[in-house]
């Protein structure tokens, strides 16, 4: 697995028994934060003309009606 960039991440052993903890891992606190507004722009920006007008739409009929609610 060296070849593809495993050899230092695994140990010069390799990773025996169970794997590390979660803490351990330098995981990232905003990751899912991060991948939601990514995930979020990539569909926004792969909708056609036709559905972001509806979008648009749809987002002001909402606002118009939260208004009359507050």
């Amino acid at each position: 697995m060296v070849e593809y960039g495993n050899g230092i991440a695994k140990g010069p052993a390799g990773q025996v028994g169970g794997g590390t903890h979660p803490l351990a891992q330098g995981a990232d606190p905003f990751a899912t934060a991060n991948r939601f507004v990514n995930d979020s722009w990539s569909w926004l920006t792969h909708l056609g003309t036709v559905e972001l007008v509806v979008l648009a739409v749809a987002v002001f009929v909402g606002l118009l009606i939260l208004r009359r609610v507050f």
